[in-house]
């Protein structure tokens, strides 16, 4: 009974308590802990407590300001939301907060802060290696901007730095967007650091606005002419145009396969360049820049050998100016590489005896190959300058062949000292010169001095020297002219094969071929009869 008693007292008062409680929640206050929230251009979240007994609701006056919870039946913690600004000017917003019982309103009002002119670069400095692959040579960075905006890169650094800045709208009014921005930069081939100042430039109401990037480049490393420098320099050209082949570092350099020194039984060697690079071949590579500033210091170098880049129908590059400067050099192969000029630096190869441009892209002949420029040159290699095939020029929709075109370079036959000269396999078409307005004629004395008939005396002494003569599958038609036919050298170019076959059809739709080729060499013969030099090497028709 006694228990009884305590459990009936127990229940008792915890109803008076429950009570109680009920009657502490009533008398809350409809209240919230602030009243105004400042915000910023970019907008946020913002937490609102409030205090309530009663059911209440809450709503706003603009569409960029949202609540959250928007209605309870008590106390809650609300999160008030608020876009980024769209204009430049400052704005305000109300979130009012009603008790739906007593019909009593909170406000909260809103100040958020207008976009200014934005104009903010990621970076205001960089700094960049002296070399690279291609690819890397580039860095890219972020400009927060809602204004239009221009990248100046002065003059003296546009050689070396260039940048892309895509297309944007500012589609967003006055609310800034990120536009990513790629620098493409070179190599500096100078043992001196370089720097610029990249200015960022908009202009705005208020007048110009603009930022300054700090581009600063490295110095490339001193290279000491000598062997060891000979070594860095060939392992430096092997790494920047991409050989595909491997080198053995680890070898001494003697032991390289591309690579001939200089030894004491060779003709012209002095006692400075002992150990030097007389020859270095590069073979199968890719690149696609012009031959690597590294080149410059192979000063003692006679041949050098680029030849077969990855890809070389592609390209339109250039040999570049550091291989000019190896005034020393007397063989110069730059075959495959994808080069369609020449810079006119290249007349300073005055002892160059032997270029061989082979397999490139020209489109027509390059004005710096001349007599006048390359004074001891005698081989010229221009065969299959192609960058597509096509048989019927007459025919093709293809505006990107390459190839030298048109009619056949006369003033390549008024280089007198060439005995090498190869032409074939390009897009030359039309008749052959016939020189007879050529002023340099057989005198009675080269004729004497010659061994050859007197019959030529007064006719076109046409590259008196060439041994090596090859101008086939060409779009040449008409008549051979006389100075091929009779000349005195004709049989050592092999005519049948390197000289008269033509193939396709030119521009104008006329077959390629000509007309007056000789069934033999019987005509030849008889005209050579009894000079026993030219008798000497007859092989057979």
């Amino acid at each position: 009974m006694k228990r009884n008693k305590i459990n009936i007292f127990s229940f008792a008062m915890l109803t008076l308590s429950l009570l109680a409680c009920n009657r502490v929640q009533q008398k809350l206050p409809f209240s919230m802990d602030k009243d105004h929230i400042d915000v910023n251009a970019e907008g946020g979240s913002f937490k609102i407590s409030l205090k309530s007994s009663e059911n209440w609701t809450a709503s706003s006056d603009n569409p960029w300001v949202t609540v959250s919870p928007a209605n309870g039946p008590a106390s809650a913690e609300c999160e008030i939301t608020v876009d980024s600004t769209v204009v430049s000017t400052p704005r305000s917003g109300l979130v009012r907060f009603r008790n739906t019982a007593s019909g009593e309103n909170l406000d909260v009002t809103l100040s958020q802060d207008g976009y200014g002119y934005n104009l903010s670069p990621d970076k205001n400095s960089v700094t960049i290696g002296h070399y690279d692959r291609p690819e890397k040579r580039e860095f890219e960075m972020t400009v927060r901007t809602n204004v239009p905006f221009k990248v100046n890169i002065p003059q003296e650094a546009s050689k070396w730095l260039s940048c892309e800045v895509p297309e944007f709208s500012l589609d967003r009014g006055s609310r800034p967007r990120d536009v990513k921005i790629k620098f493409k930069w070179g190599i500096n081939s100078v043992p001196l650091s370089r720097e610029t100042k990249v200015i960022f430039e908009a202009y705005t109401l208020d007048g110009v606005s603009s930022k300054v990037l700090e581009v600063k480049q490295d110095a490339a490393p001193e290279i000491v002419p000598g062997h060891d420098g000979d070594s860095t320099v060939v392992l430096s050209i092997a790494r920047n145009i991409g050989l595909l082949q491997e080198m053995v570092s680890a070898e001494p350099m003697k032991n390289w396969d591309n690579v001939q020194l200089w030894e004491e039984t060779d003709p012209g060697y002095t006692p400075e360049k002992k150990g030097r690079v007389r020859r270095a071949y590069f073979g199968l590579f890719q690149t696609t820049e012009e031959i690597p500033y590294e080149v410059q210091y192979l000063t003692e170098a006679e041949e050098l050998i680029f030849f077969s880049n990855v890809n070389s129908f592609i390209y339109d590059l250039s040999i570049g100016e550091h291989v000019c400067k190896l005034t020393n050099l007397k063989r110069l192969t730059v075959s495959a590489y994808g080069i369609s000029t020449l810079p006119n630096e290249m007349k300073n190869l005055k002892n160059l005896e032997w270029l061989d441009l082979s397999c490139n892209n020209f489109s027509s002949l390059p004005s710096v190959l001349t007599p006048e420029n390359f004074p001891k040159l005698h081989a010229l290699l221009l065969n299959t300058c192609q960058r597509g095939y096509v048989t019927d020029l007459s025919n093709t929709v293809r505006k990107d062949l390459a190839g030298f075109k048109g009619q056949f370079p006369q003033r390549l036959l008024e280089w007198e000292k060439l005995d090498t000269l190869r032409l074939s396999v390009n897009y030359f078409e039309g008749n052959m010169p016939d020189m007879k307005d050529y002023p340099v004629r057989y005198t009675e004395q080269d004729c004497k001095e010659m061994n050859l008939p007197p019959a030529l005396i007064g006719t076109p002494k046409v590259l008196p020297n060439i041994k090596y003569f090859a101008f086939n599958l060409n779009r040449m038609y008409g008549e051979l002219p006389d100075w091929i036919l009779y000349h005195p050298n004709l049989t050592s170019w092999s005519p049948y094969a390197l000289c008269y076959p033509q193939e396709g059809r030119a521009s104008n739709g006329t077959i390629a071929q000509f007309s007056n080729v000789p069934v033999n060499m019987d005509y030849y013969w008889e005209f050579y009869k009894g000079y026993k030099e030219h008798e000497d090497i007859y092989i057979g028709d």
